[in-house]
C-alpha cells in the first residue's frame, strides 16, 4: 500500500522558497479545525485544541487505511491568525486578544462519518472536546507565500515588508487571514531552526 506524503503533492503549499514571496494558487482543501482566542503556546484552550486535533487526526489515518486501504502521513499543525483590533499583533501584553482556527489538513476522501467515528474514541479518552471542532473546506484561492526559518517572534520583519512594501508595489491588498504553518515541532527544534510557512491570501487593491 503506498503512503501519500501530501506535503510532497502540494509541494508549492508546503515548500515555499526562503529568499523570496512567491505567488501560489491555493484550490479549496479539506481541514480538521478547532476556533478559539488567547496565546499561542500559553492558553489552554491553544493546548486542548492542538491535543484534540492531533488525538482525531491519527485514528482518521487508521481507519482510512484499514478501511479504505488509503495510507497517508498525517500533516502538520496550521492556523489562521487574526484580531478584532489589528494592532493586537504589534503591541506587546495582547496576546490573549489574538484569535485563531486551527488546522490540520484531511484527504479529500475523509467523512464528516469519518470524523464522528474519530471523536468518539477520542471521547472515551479525553472530555474536553471543543465545540467547534469540525471537518471544513478552505478555499483562499490567490497567494503569496515563503518560507521563514527562525524564532516565530523573527516573522515581524517578513509580514512588515510583505503589508507595507510588497503588497503595494504589486497593487494588492488583503483577501483573507494571515495563515502559518508549523513544519517543526518547536518542542523538538531549536528556535533558530524553527521552519514556519507564511501564507497571505491576496486580492486586486
Amino acid at each position: 500500500m503506498q503512503k501519500i506524503d501530501f506535503k510532497k503533492t502540494f509541494k508549492h503549499l508546503y515548500a515555499p522558497p526562503k529568499d523570496r514571496w512567491v505567488e501560489v494558487d491555493v484550490s479549496p482543501l479539506q481541514y480538521l479545525m478547532v476556533d478559539g482566542q488567547g496565546s499561542p503556546g500559553e492558553a489552554p484552550e491553544y493546548f486542548a485544541a492542538v491535543e484534540w486535533l492531533f488525538s482525531v487526526s491519527y485514528p482518521l489515518k487508521f481507519m482510512s487505511k484499514k478501511e479504505l486501504g488509503r495510507d497517508y502521513a498525517v500533516m502538520p499543525l496550521e492556523g489562521v491568525w487574526f484580531a478584532d483590533d489589528f494592532s493586537a499583533y504589534t503591541q506587546a501584553g495582547r496576546r490573549d486578544e489574538w484569535r485563531w482556527t486551527l488546522m490540520i489538513l484531511q484527504p479529500e476522501w475523509i467523512s464528516a462519518g469519518m470524523v464522528e467515528k474519530a471523536v468518539d474514541k477520542t471521547l472515551a479518552k479525553r472530555n474536553d472536546k471543543p465545540e467547534s471542532l469540525r471537518l471544513d473546506t478552505l478555499h483562499e484561492g490567490r497567494c503569496l507565500t515563503k518560507l521563514h526559518i527562525g524564532p516565530f517572534a523573527d516573522e515581524a520583519p517578513a509580514l512588515h515588508h510583505l503589508h507595507h512594501d510588497l503588497m503595494p508595489s504589486l497593487g494588492l491588498t488583503f483577501n483573507g487571514h494571515h495563515h502559518e504553518i508549523y513544519l517543526s515541532d518547536p518542542r523538538k527544534t531549536a528556535p533558530e531552526k524553527l521552519k514556519t510557512v507564511l501564507r497571505q491570501p491576496v486580492r486586486s487593491a
